[in-house]
């Protein structure tokens, strides 16, 4: 799909044409699509590089066309394997084009408009790459806050499981952080790489806001790396938990069983068919049963003054 944006004093207008000074934004664009990519200018090999979704950031020039591609995040079904991963994205511009490329949708013109970022330009091309960058970065930091509050809501049921399957969901977080760490730290390269060139340093402001990205970008590797080593050290003590649920679980089953086995005991030895001491007393029943019941409440008591229970 192909969406046409162009920016007005009113924020981003989409227009139904292209036009000089507007940004043009595929979203896993069919052949036909990339036809039209390529009648507009953008050179195939582009487009094909980023239709790989294991592209790695890094930026080129060619026929007047200058590639950056960085990694973005973009979140799936929460049932997933992988709930959090990241896709390439190809911003692409020229002298009077700009587009922007991916395999799976972003809402990059929902994420712009959202954080209200001042000076927004389709036609200051720099500026404006350099803005998504910062909004890249920044939906870094996003879904990271959601995996915390997820990772938090299965640390409650942690705490009474006696199952895997809490230990399995972390592990598709730390899968998911796992993927961040990785594109964030490519991205940072990425863009250090762009920081020595000269694309971005004709103005100060954009020197200032390229400066800005970095930080961002390494505000988001620090602390997936924090989430990532909290999360792993995390797995491990929740795995000793639940293997000491499972066997405070088995100490009282087989404290219980002991407890009803003299009972049983009991019962089984004035239920032999022998001559047994009282068995002609009227009152044997009674007292067969009280005793019974007084040796298994004095094991129980002594169970429970040593907390096996």
């Amino acid at each position: 799909m192909i969406t046409i944006y162009r920016s007005t004093t009113q924020g981003l207008e989409q227009l139904p044409a292209v036009a000089d000074g507007c940004w043009v934004n595929a979203v896993d664009p069919t052949p036909d699509e990339v036809a039209q990519l390529q009648a507009w200018g953008v050179p195939a090999e582009f487009v094909t590089y980023v239709l790989d979704l294991d592209e790695r950031p890094r930026s080129e020039h060619d026929e007047g066309h200058t590639l950056i591609i960085l990694r973005a995040p973009y979140a799936q079904n929460a049932q997933a394997d992988i709930p959090y991963s990241t896709v390439p994205l190809a911003i692409i511009f020229s002298d009077r084009l700009l587009f922007t490329i991916c395999r799976l949708p972003q809402d990059l013109a929902q994420l712009l408009l959202r954080q209200h970022l001042p000076n927004v330009s389709t036609t200051k091309k720099n500026r404006f790459v350099l803005r998504l960058f910062l909004s890249v970065a920044g939906r870094y930091l996003g879904y990271l806050g959601e995996i915390n509050q997820a990772v938090d809501q299965v640390e409650d049921r942690l705490q009474r499981s006696l199952r895997n399957q809490e230990v399995l969901e972390l592990l598709k977080y730390q899968k998911s952080l796992t993927y961040f760490t990785t594109a964030l730290r490519s991205n940072k390269l990425m863009l250090e790489r762009l920081q020595r060139g000269q694309l971005f340093q004709a103005y100060p402001e954009d020197a200032e806001l390229l400066d800005d990205v970095l930080t961002e970008n390494e505000q988001a590797i620090e602390m997936t790396s924090i989430a990532s080593d909290i999360l792993s050290q995390m797995m491990d003590a929740f795995a000793s938990i639940i293997s000491n649920n499972l066997n405070v679980v088995m100490k009282f089953l087989a404290s219980v069983t002991v407890v009803l086995t003299i009972p049983a005991l009991i019962a089984s030895l004035y239920g032999m068919n022998v001559p047994l001491p009282g068995q002609g007393h009227p009152a044997a029943f009674v007292v067969v049963s009280a005793t019974a019941l007084f040796a298994a409440g004095a094991v129980l008591f002594v169970f429970w003054r040593k907390d096996w229970l």
